[in-house]
């Protein structure tokens, strides 16, 4: 790995450094984060890599070779499996989910019923086609947001526990017998969306997923720290994963010395089950700004990347208008959703430095990135730490990089 000047890339590099002692200050010292992984690159050339606190409890600091768990920074990587079968003409956007997941035909919209009365549904207005699963407008839902008799249903059938009783093709079995929370392409929710398009590619490719990310995805691109499970000769470099519950304060979620994810799992997630490095991400981000193409490696079109980072909400909708759940919050306003991403539409709505056009998404254990191809600049940002939703990192990070910019 080689540093770029900063100088060289259009940074100011005292106003770079800048970011660290905040990130220190008012994370670490505080103890809201265990520790913090930041890599600034533009134009795919690295301008800042810097490492704090320990990865595991009492151990040695985080550094280039530490492992994270993703969580849903997985979503692009299955999203752009699927584009990839796209563009071999084996699926479209456009194809009904229950052409390839026969299981979901005869899914209908919560009307009534549920905790052990009986559901009763209406017929969905419009079949769910791919794209609703890219864009996370299928009318699924997540278990842990405990908003309806919808959410309640996964949560009682443990059809989201990777290491429970079902696999990938007993787990879309089990969402064919609940309901939907509303018609397809009517609203927007966070969902298992991703994890199903995870089934798709496992079908129409003839695949396990797992297997074609490796194969196809990640051992082109050089991404060899990436995967579902962490190797037995790798489990050293897993950091520990922190969990915050009210009235504890940070309790250990997963030890990296004993981890799940060291155990291959039986529900492969495509929505959030990997772990990875600073570095593989930070390969995988310029692959997107480079096109589709890496190192002479190109895997999908430019105008495939085109495609997946524009806004493909219905009407052209943003977040606040059309989530219905979580990111219906005002600061998404003028942020739509492409095919596996977040996109900025207009940062003057979104109320936080960037540009149109801007693409990203994050985890559930406070990871991140963003991909900005007008500066061609992009960020991974790593801590293990659940919720996502406690502290605004990703917002001050692009404050902080952006002020940084001297050209």
């Amino acid at each position: 790995m080689k540093l770029a000047k900063p100088e060289n890339q259009g940074f100011d590099a005292a106003r770079l450094a800048r970011i660290d002692p905040y990130l220190k200050a008012r994370y670490l010292d505080s103890g809201k984060l265990p520790h913090a992984q930041l890599l600034i690159a533009r134009g795919g050339e690295i301008v800042h890599f810097s490492h704090q606190g320990p990865a595991r409890e009492g151990g040695a600091p985080v550094d280039e070779a530490t492992l994270f768990r993703i969580a849903s920074m997985t979503k692009p990587v299955t999203s752009l499996a699927f584009m990839m079968l796209v563009e071999e003409g084996l699926v479209g956007l456009d194809t009904p989910v229950h052409h390839i997941l026969p299981e979901l035909k005869a899914l209908g919209v919560f009307k009534a019923g549920g905790d052990k009365v009986p559901f009763q549904t209406t017929p969905t207005e419009e079949p769910m086609r791919m794209v609703d699963l890219l864009r996370h407008t299928s009318g699924f839902t997540y278990s842990f947001q405990n908003r309806t008799n919808v959410d309640a249903a996964y949560r009682a059938g443990r059809i989201e526990d990777w290491h429970g009783n079902l696999d990938l093709d007993g787990f879309i079995a089990a969402l064919g017998r609940i309901p939907l929370e509303f018609s397809p392409g009517s609203e927007w929710n966070y969902s298992v969306s991703t994890d199903v398009l995870g089934a798709v590619v496992e079908r129409v490719s003839g695949m396990k997923l797992g297997d074609f990310f490796r194969q196809r995805i990640f051992a082109p691109l050089g991404m060899h720290d990436t995967g579902f499970t962490v190797p037995a000769d790798k489990i050293d470099r897993l950091a520990d994963c922190w969990t915050m519950v009210q009235g504890k304060g940070r309790v250990m979620y997963d030890r990296g010395a004993e981890s799940a994810w060291s155990r291959e799992p039986r529900l492969v997630s495509g929505g959030g089950g990997l772990v990875s490095t600073s570095l593989d991400y930070h390969r995988f981000c310029t692959f997107f700004l480079n096109k589709g193409e890496l190192a002479g490696t190109r895997l999908v079109s430019r105008k495939t990347v085109d495609l997946m980072t524009a806004n493909h909400l219905p009407g052209g909708s943003d977040l606040h208008a059309m989530s219905q759940s979580l990111f219906s919050e005002t600061t998404n306003a003028g942020t739509g959703f492409g095919l596996g991403f977040a996109i900025t539409m207009d940062p003057a709505k979104a109320m936080i430095p960037g540009s149109a056009g801007e693409y990203y998404w994050g985890g559930m254990f406070s990871t991140s990135f963003f991909i900005d191809p007008v500066e061609r600049l992009s960020m991974v940002f790593m801590t293990q730490l659940s919720p996502s939703m406690l502290y605004p990192i990703r917002r001050e990070l692009k404050t902080l990089i952006y002020s940084a910019l001297n050209d």
